[in-house]
């Protein structure tokens, strides 16, 4: 179909999943699916309300509306752009953020545990003072913490000056400059001295042989943010080891691992991991108090 030949939403849509379906392309940047992919997509670029398809699916569009859309499909299809990249945006646990390049597209199972402040690991979590972030990114979870923990301050660590670019601009946009502070540095390397009430991190953790076999959307992410060693767990075991002298005594650290749960209990084998529940079961996030770690 020519260009000129698509007239309405509907139209374009229908290419869209179509294309997606024939490129087999990759979805774990937000959407699982060709058609909710296609459908935020078209939606974004006309400037539509992304949760109101319907009323708009027979609606004719300009030529220059349809040349744009179109832009967007090639992007996705060719390029092999997560969706992220393409919008500048992404969604977390309702959360909109700033994404490029720079930076992984946001997700994070510890995003599901925030709302419920780590029940019933933080027993009082108005008493929750400072907390650390490692690896954040476009810091996403600092702002997540700073909500869910309103007396709490946030060091947000990450070692891609580029990233806390990002990450600054998130924070601004939420107006969190005050309570969430921005530090370039390898992991605890330029940390203020001082003790923290938790942990918190979500690092790369993807082992070597996984990363060989990663989809082609994963691979336009920066690869410092996605690969983890060997075993996937080279920054773990070093987050690991500095925890305890960070943490206060009744702190706790809560990592995120993704599917490498075998590798980290492999890692920490004189260690009883706590393994928190998400969406994904009990294998992707471990908690360790502060008394083990001593």
């Amino acid at each position: 179909m020519k260009p000129n030949q698509f007239l309405t939403v509907r139209d374009l849509f229908r290419y869209a999943v179509t294309r997606f379906n024939q490129a087999r392309l990759f979805f774990g940047h937000g959407s699982t699916n060709a058609f909710d992919e296609a459908a935020y997509l078209i939606l974004h670029t006309l400037d539509l309300p992304l949760d109101k398809l319907d009323p708009f699916l027979d609606a004719r569009l300009l030529p220059e509306e349809i040349d744009a859309v179109l832009k967007v499909i090639g992007q996705r299809t060719d390029e092999r752009l997560p969706a992220a990249y393409i919008t500048k945006e992404a969604w977390l646990a309702g959360y909109r953020f700033y994404v490029d390049e720079r930076v992984i597209v946001p997700r994070s199972f510890i995003a599901e545990l925030i709302p419920e402040q780590f029940s019933p690991w933080v027993s009082n979590p108005d008493a929750v003072g400072e907390i650390l972030e490692l690896c954040t990114g476009s810091g996403c979870l600092p702002i997540m913490l700073a909500d869910a923990f309103p007396s709490a301050h946030v060091d947000a660590v990450d070692v891609s000056p580029d990233a806390l670019e990002v990450a600054r601009r998130n924070v601004g946009e939420y107006e969190l400059n005050g309570r969430i502070t921005l530090i370039e540095s390898d992991l605890y390397a330029a940390v203020p001295d001082k003790k923290y009430d938790m942990i918190i991190t979500n690092p790369p953790y993807v082992n070597s042989g996984s990363m060989g076999t990663l989809p082609p959307e994963y691979l336009r992410e920066p690869q410092i943010a996605l690969a983890g060693g060997a075993d996937g767990m080279d920054l773990v075991r070093r987050i690991v080891a500095g925890a305890a002298q960070r943490l206060t005594p009744q702190g706790i650290l809560i990592v995120e691992i993704g599917n490498e749960r075998a590798y980290a209990e492999a890692a920490f084998p004189d260690q009883e991991l706590t393994w928190l529940t998400t969406s994904a079961g009990d294998d992707m996030v471990f908690l360790l108090a502060a008394s083990q770690l001593r």
